[in-house]
């Protein structure tokens, strides 16, 4: 997978649903449900139920971050 498909992907899905799980080291793991807001040139906007958090394209990249599309 290249960033370029990962962008794609993430647009073509903007305005659904998304699970995501964030490994933010250490052995440790958060896991939410989310939706894709924004997507720009290097980072896409997700809006849980409490905040908005910003992901790198490189992040899904390397899996720090996993997405699952409904």
């Amino acid at each position: 997978m290249t960033i370029q498909k990962i962008k794609e992907n993430i647009n073509e899905n903007l305005g659904n649903k998304v699970r995501i799980v964030f490994n933010t080291g250490r052995n440790k793991i958060e896991e939410f449900d989310a939706i894709i807001k924004e997507s720009y040139n290097f980072i896409f906007v997700v809006e849980t139920d409490t905040e908005n958090k910003s992901f790198t394209y490189s992040d899904v990249l390397t899996h720090t971050v996993e997405l699952h599309f409904d």
